[in-house]
């Protein structure tokens, strides 16, 4: 048995069964990847692919068997030379990390200008996209780091910190009639078109769960996945907008007034998760704490290698997650 095999069948498996998309990504020929995929099943005496003549169709059910043990095995391989790398030469190394374009434009600025600074020759890659995408990235190792919302906790391969919490701001044309209420409730937000996240984005399930509970149902006429693209258009008279605090603008917009909708939604609370089995570097603990800096480094050591979830729920218990504004003026106190 052969540590390629291994790879292959990862590939292959990864790659919904398609030989010829794995073979490309491992850089290698197709005919190879099957060939050793069949040697493999006759060292082992098993099939662990169905076949309808020379296309995959299926795992067996000793094909799952082994491919459970497969992934182990990867994950081990990864975190040796992961390990072996931080001891060879602790200031190389690299930092990926998968998130929406929220968390990239409003978030990681401020963190990555430190991080930088303190570790220069760490090469960073960051992945843009949705949540759902981007947490299967970090759930099958392809990054350190995915950052989200909601969506994270349907991962049961992924540990999760929480980083902050964060609310919702309405976003209307100047001198709109929203802006002469005394408090909006959300019938007079039923009432309007609404432009906003789409849906797996930004919190948006929770928006929707909201408006449901209240027996209403929110009239979206527009959606993206862009804060300014949602302003813009309310700007052209679209309707009225509901964006991420984070996404509101510190300098005011002359066009455009936003008003507090935290009385509306519950929080929302943004996440950093990473894979159970995945080696942390000295410098990617430093990266935790700066997103997460109300838990010392001692506390998030603890989390990474507390395995059971009600055990990290109750280490995180005994700390209080902060708001995104009481983030925010961290960050800027440390400038």
């Amino acid at each position: 048995m052969k540590l390629q095999q291994l790879r292959f069948l990862d590939a292959v498996v990864r790659n919904n069964l398609n030989v010829s998309s794995a073979a490309e990504e491992l850089y290698t020929s197709q005919p190879g990847v099957s060939h050793q995929i069949k040697l493999l099943e006759e060292e082992l005496d098993i099939k662990i692919f169905e076949r309808s003549g020379k296309k995959l169709t299926g795992i067996s059910p000793a094909g799952y068997a082994i491919l459970e043990h497969v992934e182990t095995v990867l994950n081990s391989v990864r975190n040796i030379k992961q390990a072996a790398r931080e001891y060879s030469n602790a200031n190389r190394g690299s930092l990926s990390i998968a998130t929406t374009h929220t968390q990239t434009q409003f978030i990681l600025p401020p963190v990555l200008q430190r991080y930088t600074q303190k570790f220069p020759r760490i090469d960073m890659h960051i992945h843009q996209g949705n949540p759902k995408a981007m947490c299967k990235l970090a759930a099958n190792n392809s990054v350190d780091f995915v950052i989200a919302s909601e969506t994270i906790d349907e991962f049961d391969e992924l540990i999760t910190i929480p980083c902050y919490r964060w609310n919702r701001y309405i976003v209307v044309p100047k001198g709109h009639g929203l802006t002469r209420k005394k408090e909006i409730t959300l019938a007079d937000l039923a009432a309007y078109p609404i432009l906003t996240y789409m849906l797996g984005l930004t919190g948006r399930s929770k928006l929707d769960k909201t408006f449901h509970a209240a027996n209403l149902e929110p009239n979206v006429v527009f959606t993206a996945t862009d804060s300014d693209v949602i302003k813009t258009y309310v700007k052209l008279g679209f309707g009225v907008g509901i964006i991420a605090e984070m996404a509101k603008s510190g300098d005011a917009d002359p066009e455009l007034d936003c008003i507090d909708a935290s009385h509306l939604f519950p929080d929302s609370v943004i996440k950093i998760g990473f894979r159970h089995s995945r080696h942390i570097a000295a410098h990617q603990y430093e990266f935790l704490h700066m997103l997460a800096p109300y838990l010392d480094l001692d506390t998030i050591k603890e989390l990474v290698h507390t395995k059971a979830l009600n055990d990290r729920n109750a280490i995180l218990a005994r700390h209080q997650v902060p708001s995104f504004k009481e983030l925010k003026a961290r960050f800027l106190r440390e400038r």
